[in-house]
């Protein structure tokens, strides 16, 4: 008998399994090239679930269910309820460009793969197990390659999904490697006993060390941090702008809940040996991440390179949470590595609705040379793109200045001598990765636009919700202390429990 706590810990995973089956078997019936009815069932879904995370993490109650392989906590909740949101806006931005490439003249597939994606989202964010972990890890990354493969007349498309699917097996063998060697050296796979296990003393060090490095490294491909970011430029590149948008964004988030489950929750006894991986990450994927991207014209491999910096600004805010072996730090570390991640999707979503907007049937606006003179074309949406590169160079006062800023504030306040100078190389490298994201600013407004420029079509719903996303990234600088309030009380909690 399944008792009514573990109910509650799956009850949104159940609705989103339901309802993708519903819209799958729904959309056998739709003949309509937009889909209307598939699409209107899935953003309705989306909202329901929404709204029932929402409550949830409001709540602020921690819950275990099937003897402790799920957990419904209030950062995982808040998780959830934004990786829904940034999934919502992913398809108003998503939908037309689909239309426009007959992406859903077959089928509604876009729609019930983005379900399953979030399901396994879902899934790594709940895990507490490390069995359910790669089952939610492994149902994101196989509705990942079929998204990216939707195109199927692409070329580039096919291209990208054979090596993400390459690439992603590979990780996942590293991944599921060491956590074999986990289980093998604890005789569990629930994260509570592993590091009762591993925190008494009494195993093998060099087995929970070698396990403890595949586990790293496989995290490590999901992040896309160098030296495991090969496939992020060329999926991002490859792969139709609106799934591009789909596997960078929302997923972002599953990936800081599996580091702070598998690290910080289940593998924290071993914080001296993970911390030396991660910053040896941290400092490789800011210094390539910004080098790469400053040799770029095409604007989809620019932010792929953008997205390795920017993780590697995530890691440092988890490195920084413990400090010779003290905790003390870690709510105000850990909190700005959540505020981080999300308010970094926040502004890929805008960034890329920018470019999804500009491109058309035909046409894919992704080469800098395409958003020149975008001023003179529309005033809003070269806005809109101008806040999103102040936002990712860290400038004020959009919310990226704050988030940078809550992290560097981390590693200052350890008084660790490395973590300051850590900080210091962060700035300077956060300085080099400015020149990037400003050229597009000047390309915008400085450079004429084509002769050939087609005017701007946007429907009401994607011109109203591309609006709302540009002013939240310069709203949440402005005020950041709720959102920072609800990260710093989410992680309080999950690390008192």
């Amino acid at each position: 008998m399944i008792d009514t706590i573990s109910l509650i810990t799956v009850y949104p995973e159940a609705i989103l399994l339901v309802m993708a089956c519903v819209v799958a078997l729904v959309d056998l019936g739709v003949n309509t090239p937009r889909r209307n009815l598939s699409y209107a069932i899935t953003q309705s879904t989306l909202a329901a679930v929404a709204l029932i995370q929402w409550q949830f993490a409001a709540t602020g109650a921690t819950h275990y269910g099937f003897e402790g392989m799920l957990v419904s906590d209030p950062m995982g909740n808040w998780l959830k309820f934004f990786a829904t949101i940034a999934v919502m806006v992913t398809l108003v931005y998503a939908r037309d460009y689909a239309v426009q490439r007959d992406m859903l003249a077959r089928g509604g597939e876009l729609f019930t793969l983005t379900l399953f994606s979030l399901l396994g989202m879902f899934v790594m964010i709940s895990g507490s197990n490390l069995l359910v972990i790669y089952l939610g890890l492994e149902l994101l990354t196989l509705a990942g390659y079929a998204l990216v493969a939707l195109r199927r007349d692409d070329l580039n498309a096919t291209e990208a999904a054979m090596k993400y699917f390459v690439l992603g097996a590979l990780a996942s063998g590293f991944l599921l490697y060491g956590m074999s060697m986990l289980y093998g050296a604890t005789g569990s796979l629930n994260l509570g006993e592993v590091v009762r296990y591993v925190a008494s003393g009494e195993l093998r060090m060099g087995v929970l060390v070698f396990g403890l490095v595949f586990i790293v490294a496989g995290l490590a491909f999901k992040l896309g941090v160098v030296p495991f970011h090969m496939w992020i430029p060329d999926v991002y590149h490859g792969a139709p702008t609106a799934i591009t948008l789909m596997i960078g964004g929302a997923p972002k988030l599953a990936a800081f809940a599996i580091i702070m489950r598998l690290l910080v929750e289940g593998l924290w006894p071993l914080a001296a040996q993970w911390q030396q991986m991660l910053m040896f990450l941290a400092i490789a994927s800011l210094l390539v991440g910004n080098l790469a991207a400053i040799m770029q014209t095409n604007v989809k491999r620019m932010l792929a390179f953008s997205t390795i910096s920017q993780m590697g600004f995530v890691l440092l805010g988890v490195i920084a949470g413990l400090v010779n072996g003290s905790f003390k730090g870690g709510a105000n570390a850990y909190s700005s590595a959540m505020f981080y991640i999300i308010t970094y999707v926040l502004t890929t979503l805008a960034s890329f609705g920018v470019l999804i907007l500009l491109s058309r049937k035909g046409f894919e606006s992704d080469e800098l040379a395409d958003l020149a003179g975008l001023n003179q074309r529309s005033p809003l949406y070269a806005g809109i793109m101008a806040a999103c590169m102040f936002s990712l160079a860290g400038i004020p006062p959009m919310v990226g200045f704050y988030a940078k800023l809550s992290v560097l504030q981390a590693l200052v306040v350890s008084n660790s001598p490395m973590y300051i100078a850590l900080a210091v190389y962060a700035v300077i490298m956060s300085l080099i990765g400015a020149f990037y994201y400003l050229r597009v600013v000047k390309v915008m407004y400085f450079d004429a636009p084509a002769e050939n420029a087609q005017p701007i079509e946007a429907s009401g719903e994607m011109r109203m919700v591309l609006t709302v996303n540009g002013l939240l990234v310069l709203v949440l600088g402005l005020v950041p202390g709720t959102l920072m309030a609800l990260c710093a009380e989410a992680v309080l909690q999950m690390l008192t429990t």
